[in-house]
């Protein structure tokens, strides 16, 4: 999900979210880690490019994750019904750690850009 067209949505030291536009849903990198410093924040990134039914979010290069992160993408309070972030790229480990949590990771349809 990476590409010219891509804009930085949020910085910190740990981690790096961008945002490619584009006519369906938006699609998010996030890259580095994620933990209770700044999981605020990303909560907050991620819903400033929500404009429809879902964004798609490529946690494919999170090197760390701890809960507070896995709670602002899996969004367990919310019936599944009204869960707006898909997970793309999730890794065997990631997805290890959302079933240790209670939180099986099931993959959505979407499309992502070319």
């Amino acid at each position: 999900m990476s590409g010219a067209e891509d804009r930085l949505l949020y910085q910190d030291r740990q981690l790096k979210i961008t945002v490619c536009p584009n006519p369906g849903p938006p699609s998010v990198a996030l890259i580095g880690e994620i933990d209770a410093s700044n999981s605020p924040a990303v909560a907050g990134a991620l819903a400033s490019c929500r404009r429809g039914a879902y964004i798609v979010v490529d946690i494919g290069r999170l090197s760390f994750i701890d809960v507070s992160g896995l709670r602002v993408l899996v969004m367990p309070t919310l019936p599944p019904s009204q869960r707006w972030i898909r997970l793309h790229n999730v890794t065997p480990h990631q997805r290890r750690l959302l079933r240790m949590m209670g939180w099986y990771y099931e993959p959505r349809a979407h499309h992502l850009p070319a």
